[in-house]
């Protein structure tokens, strides 16, 4: 009998020791403080709502791909990825307004910038579990407005010609589609000019076709050969005008429309021709291509 109630003590015992699943306490972990507060007291997702007020819209960004609930906290090189992705896709440059070979005038642009450097350090000091935060997102009015554009061609400070072969079908077309894509471009006091911004990608669905082109002093067949005739063209017409440069990188060997040293090579991706208008009054870019005497001028007017 004594037995028996000794065995029964000990099944008792044994019974008042054990804790259910409710009332177990988590065990924090021993690698870092960020680590522990992050286990038991942020969420195990955090979501962030990065809103673009400029342009409605919302960008969801899941904050555990860039390194949260890890010991070390953010990943620096993946918010900054992050930023430029979000620049590349918001970044919009500003356009005056301008003027089309029919003379009716299109409306301007503003600059849109979002500003990378103040995103992260948003991120860096945002606090854990917060779920919307507005974009730094910076807007510029173009500096030009249609108003003064009136009498704009009324005086030419910079003119250029060149020659082409109107047989080469190919070649004459890359010419006049990317002088007529820098024709009636404005400029106000202070604005600059990029070639590949402005004439956009060389491709076959937007009308380039094969042509030759230079590339390691050696002349190559490619989309959109023959367009440095009208980036040299611009070059020349603009150093007329007294024009400053910024950009410009001249062929791997002499190319005979332009004399040596005068020319500007320009390639999708690669070099580019950029210059800045330094006067205190606006400059109107025209051109005008022949096709069939082969001829490209470049001009730049001014009131």
């Amino acid at each position: 009998m004594k037995r028996c109630l000794f065995v029964a003590m000990i099944l008792l015992a044994g019974c008042s020791n054990e804790v259910s699943a409710e009332e177990r306490k988590p065990v924090a972990a021993h690698s870092s403080y960020h680590e522990t507060e992050v286990n038991w007291k942020a969420p195990v997702y955090w979501k962030v709502s990065l809103e673009d007020e400029w342009n409605q819209m919302t960008h969801d960004v899941l904050l555990n791909d860039y390194g949260f609930r890890k010991s070390e906290g953010l990943d620096k090189e993946a918010l900054e990825q992050l930023a430029r992705n979000l620049a590349i896709e918001i970044d919009t440059p500003m356009e005056n307004p301008r003027i089309l070979p029919s003379g009716e005038v299109t409306p301007g642009r503003e600059r849109v910038i979002l500003s990378e450097s103040e995103l992260l350090e948003q991120l860096k000091e945002l606090e854990v579990g917060t779920k919307n935060m507005t974009l730094p997102i910076y807007v510029t009015e173009p500096s030009i407005t249609e108003e003064d554009l009136i009498g704009i061609d009324q005086r030419t400070i910079g003119e250029f010609k060149t020659h082409f072969n109107p047989g080469v079908a190919g070649r004459t077309q890359n010419v006049k589609l990317s002088a007529e894509a820098i024709s009636g471009v404005v400029l106000g006091p202070g604005d600059t000019f990029s070639f590949n911004q402005t004439v956009g990608e060389r491709t076959r669905e937007r009308g380039y076709q094969e042509a030759k082109e230079i590339v390691n002093k050696e002349f190559v067949m490619g989309i959109g050969g023959g367009i440095c005739q009208t980036s040299s063209t611009l070059f020349n017409a603009v150093d007329k005008a007294g024009l400053e440069m910024i950009e410009r990188i001249t062929h791997s060997r002499d190319i005979g429309y332009v004399a040596p040293g005068r020319d500007a090579t320009v390639s999708w991706g690669g070099p580019d021709f950029r210059f800045k208008n330094p006067h205190s009054y606006p400059i109107l870019i025209k051109s005008e291509v022949n096709v069939n005497s082969g001829e490209l001028v470049v001009r730049v007017h001014s009131h």
